[in-house]
């Protein structure tokens, strides 16, 4: 699962961004040459502003298929920037505009201030125009009840409101699937922290032979199950397990799994030791378990060494890392000393950068891919 690099977290203030204006116009000549390769794929999920990174601090503008999603931090929308975003962007494109805000404000009890309806009743004529909450009642007014958007010629479930507020499709990873697409011809391939199940559903239809997808969230799962079933890709080749992922690929790579916690065994699924040709390694920043601790910025090695044993020789891993506190290039020293110290040393490791439409001011990006050849 991906997340931080999604976002912009910079926290600046509404009146200390960029003419919004400009921002939102430039962003559009820039990406022209993208979007129309992007379209000619039959992609139609792209950031359009990428925060502090376009002038615009603590604001990120993303086209899901048939909606313009709106996420801000910690300072909301102004009524101003709202009017802006919808001239420029979202009427021109047809699409329907949906704030998620997630910082001040964004406590449940707040939500329902902000929702409303595209399209519906106006106020004055210099209002503008309401835009639809994700924390509204769903389904919502002005939305087709199966909200759909495309990538890489897949049909996937982009809806605005789920259990939590990230969106159900991370768009800077889009050039890691890209990568699983080209190379799963033929492979097996195990998808950890599978979330929606979005590389899952890539790498079958790339033509892997095998795919498991591994998530503790069944509702997650749920939805890469149907986002597999909406691509017609089969369920017996296409796989997913609704388990911790650590006791998943130590028990995959022939490693113990720490299963006592507060004196008794916690259970878990049992599955035989294997090797896989492709894993994904997508784990979130942080995150705790009755099996282990995530944390990719002091402990990815606790990840990555299951992962480097239960890939098969001449297989390959990707591998994600979402905090934009490490440094690339002493990150990728750590996975080719954990690989060493676990006796699979790597044979190269390529960089994957995000694609041009969530740029970097500084050439090195929040998210960290890394292609790793065992």
């Amino acid at each position: 699962m991906s997340s931080s690099a999604s976002d912009d977290r910079s926290g600046a203030t509404a009146t200390t961004r960029a003419p919004l204006r400009d921002a939102l116009e430039r962003g559009l000549e820039r990406r022209g040459d993208l979007l129309a390769v992007l379209h000619a794929e039959q992609t139609d999920c792209y950031r359009l502003l990428h925060g502090v990174a376009e002038g615009a601090p603590g604001l990120t503008l993303d086209r899901y298929g048939p909606l313009l999603l709106i996420q801000t931090w910690r300072t909301p929308l102004s009524d101003n920037d709202r009017a802006t975003i919808e001239d420029v962007l979202a009427a021109p494109l047809g699409l329907v505009s949906v704030w998620n805000h997630r910082g001040v404000g964004a406590r449940p009890r707040d939500r329902a201030r902000d929702s409303g309806v595209a399209g519906g009743s106006q106020g004055p004529s210099d209002a503008p125009p309401p835009m639809i909450s994700p924390y509204g009642p769903w389904p919502v007014s002005g939305l087709p009840a199966d909200v759909e958007g495309r990538e890489l010629g897949l049909r996937l479930d982009v809806r605005p409101r789920w259990r939590g507020i990230d969106p159900l499709l991370f768009l800077d990873l889009r050039a890691g699937r890209r990568h699983v697409m080209a190379a799963a011809k033929g492979k097996s391939v195990l998808n950890l922290f599978a979330y929606t199940c979005t590389a899952g559903v890539t790498a079958a239809a790339g033509g892997a032979s095998e795919v498991w997808n591994v998530d503790f969230a069944s509702s997650a799962l749920a939805i890469g199950s149907e986002n597999a079933a909406r691509n017609g890709i089969g369920a017996a080749s296409f796989v997913t397990q609704c388990e911790d992922v650590f006791p998943v690929v130590r028990q995959l790579a022939g490693l113990k799994v720490g299963d006592w916690r507060g004196g008794r065994q916690r259970p878990f699924k049992r599955v035989a030791a294997r090797a896989f040709d492709i894993v994904v390694l997508d784990p979130p920043a942080r995150a705790k378990s009755a099996f282990g601790t995530v944390d990719v910025v002091r402990d990815y090695p606790s990840l990555f060494k299951p992962a480097v044993l239960a890939t098969a020789p001449g297989g390959h891993i990707l591998a994600t890392n979402h905090a934009a506190s490490v440094d690339r290039d002493e990150w990728l020293e750590v996975l080719r000393r954990c690989a060493a110290k676990a006796g699979r040393p790597l044979r190269s490791i390529d960089v994957i950068v995000p694609e041009s439409d969530v740029p970097s001011f500084d050439g090195r990006p929040p998210l960290k891919l890394a292609w790793c050849a065992l």
